[in-house]
């Protein structure tokens, strides 16, 4: 088995090539080690990989036998659909995406090129050498202005409030057209809030850890009363390996994946300031635009579908990755 997965150097991506190697199969791994956050933490991850980095030239090469890594920007079609000629892929996995629904305020045009375009860069290697599957990150911020919780992919998806929330609804719609005209099998994974080890640096966890370390204040946005369906990332990954294995009745499907269980903001925080054994102090504001109050994920088909269901309660999944920061930052 010979699986693709863009990312690679991201979050999610560095975890699941980890699963991937683990299991004994053959990866090819992508990203084009972008500046949104710090390339040093992509490094490593790719280090943890058994990536060599020869930081003078940028070049990588291959310390695991079943893993190869190249740095190629989904947005240069040649390139990747090159790659595609050369490996015959059996899954696809895209990771690869401008993330960060904040950032979306402050440059929209980057998650068009990236989300919208590149995710159709993919479609189309997908279409001229078809793999099995491709399975493709949505998010739970599709949900957008829905009020009805869980949050059910049998809801209508229409009221995105944001632009990154709209790139992703925009992929699940290419993924339909391409299903229907070129019978590919693709299957969207909305993730509801993924933390844990390795995470990234612009995203609430991360954030809320580094503050209370560092004796600083923490933003605490709609003045504390938000939730969010925390995930801890290995949950994510076995949900993303059971998607890889498992034999779909239809060509086109999105599935919810999630904890199922709603966490209030303030409990993670006080998760954290256990693991850290300090108070924080919290700095109450008021919602930012485009902001969702709260997430809850359904998941009933994804666990009927693969029997995923997540297994780590948020107090174990807090400390792991305090754990982990600690380890990191040597601190």
């Amino acid at each position: 088995m010979r699986v693709l997965v863009t990312g690679a150097a991201g979050f999610i991506g560095y975890h699941l090539v980890k699963k991937l190697i683990a299991a004994k199969v053959e990866v090819v791994g992508l990203d084009n080690i972008n500046d949104y956050y710090s390339i040093e933490l992509k490094h490593n991850r790719l280090r943890d990989c058994g990536i060599v980095i020869n930081e003078e030239q940028i070049d990588y090469t291959n310390a695991e036998k079943t893993y190869r890594f190249l740095k190629i920007d989904l947005l240069d079609f040649d390139r990747l659909l090159e790659l595609f000629e050369e490996n015959a892929f059996d899954y696809v996995v895209n990771l690869a995406a401008q993330a960060g629904i904040r950032y979306s305020m402050e440059n929209p045009r980057s998650y068009l090129q990236s989300n919208i375009e590149g995710f159709f860069n993919v479609l189309e290697c997908c279409r001229l050498h078809k793999p099995k599957k491709l399975i493709y990150a949505s998010s739970s911020s599709v949900y957008g202005l829905n009020s009805e919780q869980p949050f059910s992919t049998r809801q209508k998806t229409e009221t995105p409030i944001n632009i990154y929330a709209a790139s992703k609804k925009s992929n699940e719609l290419m993924a339909h057209a391409y299903s229907h005209l070129y019978d590919i099998t693709t299957v969207g994974l909305r993730f509801f809030t993924v933390y844990g080890p390795w995470g990234r640096p612009d995203m609430a966890p991360f954030l809320f850890a580094d503050a209370i370390q560092n004796g600083k204040p923490i933003n605490v946005y709609n003045h504390g009363n938000m939730k969010r369906d925390f995930t801890y990332i290995l949950d994510i990954v076995d949900g993303i390996y059971a998607v890889i294995n498992t034999g779909l009745t239809e060509n086109y499907q999105i599935f919810n994946i999630g904890n199922g269980q709603p966490v209030d903001l303030l409990h993670f925080i006080k998760c954290l300031e256990n693991s850290f054994d300090k108070k924080a102090e919290l700095n109450f504001k008021d919602i930012v635009p485009g902001d969702i109050v709260s997430t809850w994920a359904d998941t009933e088909a994804l666990e009927i579908t693969t029997g995923y269901r997540s297994q780590t309660k948020i107090e174990n999944g807090v400390t792991l990755f305090v754990d982990w920061y600690r380890n990191y930052y040597q601190c």
